[in-house]
């Protein structure tokens, strides 16, 4: 090849190189500069953006957008996981049993797979499943719209000044749906050390599998300390307070663990706020409910099988005058007073492990047991209640006091993440060392915490 030649090709490349950048130059002004033509669409979307990234609105803006998905998500729930409940435990289950019975299983068999194996994912599923089919898409169809990119912006400087990832504000969001679908979302984070803060930290968001145990404690015995016309209102600004503690314990420890054992500089990213655009409604449901919601699910009924057989077990099974979960039982409640809380609710955080959902359950089985006071289907069968008073005369009746509620409460945001969350770290992370990190700093924080309100609230209150 010649070097005229040479020259010529090398010409005609950069000549074609120029009109490229030429060629995007031109589109990225068309797209950028208001004419005429494109006025109102153009002024619309930033005028939109003047508000909700607004240092005034965007923050209020914020809050009611997530509460509103939030209030939907809890209130939607409520009848699927009512009929759910109703075709799995009050329908099939007694079909079940008396199917065992018909072929002359031994009762202990029976209730091992009918009253602990079964009922455990049986409640997984009324409880867990409805809520996420609604929080997975409605957040999605959020983050198709182009407004969860804006939250990210506007929490990007707190992050940053906790030592954080401003994508840490999406995963955070995701989290109060599940804290296995938030570590996921932690993807989106390039630093590996800040996205490994906010998997550590995202359990600190309340999950849909805690916010029914909040509502209720909080109905029950926050809204009884104030006039029947504010009980309602003081339960929610109950539980609302709970949910912002977590956020705020979030960024407490992103802010310790980033001056600490996970010390560095906070990266810089570009932010593109994509524009705004109508979601595709159905590809988007179609997308959360299977690559989302179902495949978490399957994963919490995987672990809350063994945690139903594991409850029945040992309730079942007695050493001397006592059952194992007797015994248990009582061997923590002197522990369980210094943090303002019981044997009976140490034991149903240990066993519901590999899922919140049962814990109110397991609570109200474990009190009849112990307590032997009338109620429930016998030993190792979790139950539930439909009257809120009638749920609120047995845990009375089980020694609760406001303290133990409000202590529940902080513990129910302050303890380790569900089985699916732990394996989920572990998927993502491939560390043992900081998946146990990720498993062991929330319960401390809970163990201090509820210690610390207990004595406070014993000296000041009595």
């Amino acid at each position: 090849m010649t070097n005229e030649l040479r020259w010529k090709i090398g010409e005609d490349f950069h000549d074609h190189l120029a009109e490229g950048i030429y060629a995007d130059a031109s589109e990225i002004a068309e797209s950028s500069v208001m004419k005429d033509s494109g006025k109102n669409r153009f002024r619309i979307d930033r005028k939109i953006d003047e508000i909700v990234t607004s240092k005034t609105w965007g923050f209020p803006i914020m809050f009611l957008i997530l509460g509103l998905v939030l209030w939907l998500t809890i209130v939607g729930a409520n009848y699927p996981s009512a009929m759910l409940a109703q075709l799995l435990l009050e329908g099939l289950h007694p079909m079940l049993k008396n199917l065992g019975a018909t072929l002359g299983m031994p009762w202990w068999l029976s209730g091992f797979l009918f009253d602990g194996v079964y009922l455990a994912v049986a409640w997984v599923i009324a409880v867990m499943l409805p809520p996420m089919a609604i929080f997975f898409p409605m957040f999605t169809l959020l983050e198709d719209f182009g407004y969860l990119p804006r939250v990210a912006f506007n929490l990007d400087n707190l992050f940053r000044k906790s030592g954080a990832h401003g994508k840490q504000a999406l995963t955070m969001s995701m989290g109060f749906g599940c804290n296995a679908a938030g570590v996921v979302a932690t993807r989106i984070i390039d630093s590996p050390r800040e996205r490994l803060i906010a998997i550590i930290t995202n359990n600190f968001s309340l999950c849909n599998g805690r916010w029914p145990t909040q509502i209720l404690i909080a109905t029950i015995f926050v809204g009884a300390v104030v006039p029947d016309a504010f009980s309602s209102l003081a339960s929610l600004l109950a539980v609302v307070g709970i949910a912002i503690l977590g956020i705020a314990f979030m960024f407490l420890v992103s802010w310790g663990l980033s001056r600490t054992v996970l010390k560095g500089e906070v990266s810089t990213f570009n932010l593109e706020l994509p524009p705004y655009r109508p979601p595709n409604f159905w590809k988007t449901v179609y997308t959360s409910i299977i690559d989302r919601t179902l495949i978490v699910l399957w994963r919490a009924i995987v672990f809350a099988a063994p945690a139903g057989a594991i409850i029945w077990l040992i309730s079942n099974i007695y050493v001397g005058d006592l059952s194992l979960a007797g015994w248990t039982v009582q061997s923590l409640d002197g522990f369980g007073f210094l943090l303002g809380l019981n044997g009976v609710i140490l034991l149903a955080y240990i066993v519901a492990i590999p899922a919140n959902e049962i814990v109110i359950p397991t609570i109200l089985m474990l009190t009849v047991m112990v307590t032997g006071i009338a109620g429930g289907e016998g030993a190792g069968v979790m139950f539930e209640l439909d009257s809120v008073s009638g749920t609120g005369n047995i845990l009375r009746a089980g020694g609760w006091t406001l303290l133990t509620a409000v202590n529940l409460m902080l513990f129910s945001l302050l303890h380790n993440p569900c089985s699916t969350t732990i394996y989920t770290i572990y998927k993502e992370t491939k560390s043992v060392k900081w998946t146990t990190v990720a498993s062991i700093l929330p319960v401390i924080l809970g163990f201090i915490i509820t210690f610390l309100v207990a004595q406070i609230w014993r000296i000041f209150i009595g």
